[in-house]
């Protein structure tokens, strides 16, 4: 009994399992179909278009008919009947082959005065009989419906005379086969061509078949990263949150610019939770920010990061590590000039170097001078040294590092941190692109915390599905937080010698 409703368990698991993943492919489907909605609607419209004009543009043409019986001439016996009858329907199909032939429709050129051969004019009659019967139809083309009726009748007429002659005896008498029309042909009122509905119906047919088509071709042929879902057929990673599109972050991208109750802010405040989570086993406090390519949003999301950090109580450590295209000064409204190059290549000690931001402990260490080996220096034992003292001195380290696919700066710095989060800007990355991405961490050890998709949008069939309540009203004032101006900052008026000493004995002195 026990493994009969242990067996009815696993045939239930199966069947679940089964019926999930087709509601998932069909979930796939629809999404792909709501995608491409334009395309379909377009080519489909075009269809119904180009099934009317073929119906405007089309000759009318009109359809006469007439209808044949086919009979024996003698009466007798029941059985005679019966024979007659026999033989009749056994003559008829050849009686319906013969109404196209010239010997019928040659006199019908003739009487009606007709330019066309019988080849032509028989494109355009048609005879048919029904199984078991002696009744013959005969349908006739034209683009007169008078010219239609008149072949018509003409066609019937010279088969009955054909046919008398080709059954009569070579020896006399009168012909065994009686052939009389019971339907004379008349001339139709409305064409039989074109049919307007069946061209519309069959354009809209086609035109929505090529807009499925054209979808699913579409999507197939697209490799961009939509949807989370993209994701997860691309690495185990997980995804530590989402990042919604706002169109005014290229203007203005901290999110202390915005209300504190936006919905980007609190996509931020998100990924800080979810990336303490990630990272709570992990004994190194640095996290290292980067991305497949450039512009998909790595720095703003460093630096909104660090700032949501800073927000929650943590003092935190914000490094400019893109030797190449630093953007976190310029973010931040800070000094550029003196950073990470100056320190490493000894210049200046790091505490000299680090600029505080805004009214919490957030402190900024640009990137400098762009160096000509940015890669030699990052991979330094000045580096990880650099990095031990900022982990010693603050709760949290955050560092923005150049993109992994264009350089290998990245990739050398990746061995020096505690966790790596790659930025996947969503429309903009590509799936190829991610999974090299990833492999390039994979290769060298990299502990990957996981992905953050940004540019997330919030309408359409890829919207991000997350919503939040109890936002502030529109007409809230939006505070933004004090910047440093370069005339306060720390390079041009350097810290007391036991400021840095106060940050790594957790007693951080702020000043005004």
């Amino acid at each position: 009994m026990q493994g009969l409703i242990h067996r009815a368990m696993l045939h239930y698991t199966a069947l679940t399992f089964t019926w999930g993943k087709l509601d998932l492919e069909l979930r796939d489907y629809l999404l792909i179909l709501r995608r491409s909605w334009i395309t379909i609607v377009a080519l489909t419209l075009a269809g119904l278009l180009i099934g009317g004009l073929a119906s405007i543009l089309t000759k009318p043409v009109y359809s006469a008919g007439t209808q044949l019986f086919v009979a024996t001439q003698n009466s007798g016996s029941v059985q005679d009947l019966q024979t007659g009858n026999s033989f009749i329907q056994a003559r008829v199909s050849s009686y319906v082959k013969t109404a196209t032939t010239p010997t019928v429709l040659q006199p019908v050129i003739d009487t009606l005065g007709l330019t066309e051969t019988p080849q032509k004019l028989a494109s355009r009659v048609s005879a048919s009989s029904d199984l078991k019967t002696v009744l013959i139809n005969i349908s006739v083309e034209d683009s007169s419906p008078v010219q239609a009726a008149a072949i018509a009748q003409g066609v019937a007429n010279s088969l009955i005379k054909a046919v008398d002659n080709l059954e009569t005896p070579t020896a006399g008498g009168v012909s065994p086969v009686r052939v009389s029309v019971v339907t004379p042909a008349i001339a139709p009122v409305s064409p039989s061509a074109p049919n307007t509905k069946i061209n519309l119906a069959l354009g809209l047919i086609v035109g929505l078949a090529l807009g499925i088509a054209a979808a699913l071709l579409r999507a197939t042929l697209d490799t961009r990263v939509r949807t989370e879902r993209d994701l997860t057929q691309i690495t185990q990673a997980p995804v530590l949150g989402g990042i919604v599109f706002d169109p005014d972050a290229a203007k203005d991208p901290l999110v202390s610019a915005a209300s504190i109750h936006s919905q980007r802010s609190e996509s931020f405040r998100q990924l800080r939770t979810n990336l303490q989570f990630a990272h709570v086993s992990h004994k190194s406090k640095t996290v290292l920010v980067t991305s497949s390519l450039p512009g998909e949003g790595k720095s703003t999301t460093a630096t909104n990061l660090a700032i949501s950090m800073a927000e929650s109580g943590q003092s935190v450590a914000l490094v400019d590590a893109d030797l190449r295209r630093p953007m976190v000064a310029t973010y931040l409204g800070l000094e550029s000039q003196a950073g990470l190059t100056t320190a490493l290549i000894g210049q200046a000690d790091v505490q000299d170097l680090m600029q505080p931001w805004g009214q919490n402990e957030l402190h900024v260490l640009t990137a400098g001078r762009i160096p000509p080996n940015p890669s030699e220096l990052l991979g330094s034992t000045e580096m990880k040294q650099l990095i031990l003292r900022l982990e010693k001195a603050f709760d949290s380290v955050v560092i923005d590092a150049p993109p992994l696919l264009p350089v290998t700066d990245a990739a050398v710095l990746a061995q020096q941190v505690g966790g790596v989060v790659l930025v996947v800007g969503c429309h903009t990355a590509k799936r190829p692109q991610v999974e090299k991405a990833i492999a390039t961490l994979e290769l060298v050890n990299a502990d990957v915390l996981g992905v953050v998709l940004n540019r997330l949008p919030t309408k359409g069939p890829d919207a991000y599905s997350y919503s939040y309540y109890g936002y502030a009203p529109k007409d809230v004032a939006t505070q933004q937080p004090p910047r440093r101006s370069r005339a306060a900052s720390p390079i041009a008026d350097p810290p007391a010698e036991d400021a840095f000493d106060d940050i790594l004995r957790g007693r951080t002195s702020r000043r005004a």
